[in-house]
């Protein structure tokens, strides 16, 4: 249970993958504006965050590292990142087209997003700090990558909630549009340091 609380906490607050990482800023900033497209944005990378954990870490633990070929970890991983962002693209864009529009030319970009390699990489690495004792498994990787996408989605909310308030206001020229919202950003990451001092161990 212990183990289960720190890969939550670890993988929502306190190793945020926006506000602590600052992976995947790129659909942070441009796919924010709206709630609805935010929401939509952060399940597709949730989805493509487990399933992707759920087939690179059994592939790289039973069969790349047997083989010795882990070096090629980074090329097998973006071919199956790539591969799993297509299907979920097809899918989107027959369930709902308007989420598909808005999404833009950000839903393809999964596939380089860094937030979904990173989780991908992370889980095979030392995540000592974050499980303690407990020995890393396929299913303590899938529950790191669904939590980590559960917090992805949780600062996407948070940011186009405040975008949309802010919208509402004259802002002075100067800070209208991409200014604002780096300094909303920064403030959100500020807010989320508080976090750092939940200890895990």
């Amino acid at each position: 249970m212990a183990t289960f609380i720190a890969i939550v906490l670890a993988a929502v607050l306190t190793n945020n993958f926006i506000t602590v990482k600052t992976y995947g800023i790129c659909p942070f900033l441009g796919v924010s504006k709206k709630t609805s497209s935010a929401v939509g944005m952060g399940i597709a990378v949730t989805l493509v965050m487990a399933i992707a954990t759920a087939v690179t870490y059994p592939l790289y633990t039973y069969v790349m590292l047997p083989l010795g070929i882990e070096f090629l970890e980074i090329i097998f991983f973006i071919f199956i990142i790539a591969a799993l962002v297509q299907m979920i693209e097809k899918i989107i864009q027959k369930v709902s087209p308007t989420l598909y529009n808005a999404m833009g030319i950000y839903l393809p970009l999964i596939t380089t997003n860094c937030a979904v390699l990173g989780v991908c990489e992370l889980v095979i690495g030392d995540m000592s700090s974050i499980i303690g004792t407990a020995t890393m498994n396929t299913g303590w990787a899938i529950l790191y990558a669904v939590f980590a996408g559960l917090g992805f989605t949780l600062v996407m909310i948070i940011m186009s909630g405040l975008r949309e308030k802010i919208s509402c206001y004259n802002m002075p020229k100067a800070l209208t549009g991409f200014p604002i919202a780096m300094i909303t950003a920064s403030i959100i990451c500020m807010a989320f340091t508080v976090f750092s001092y939940i200890q895990l161990a």
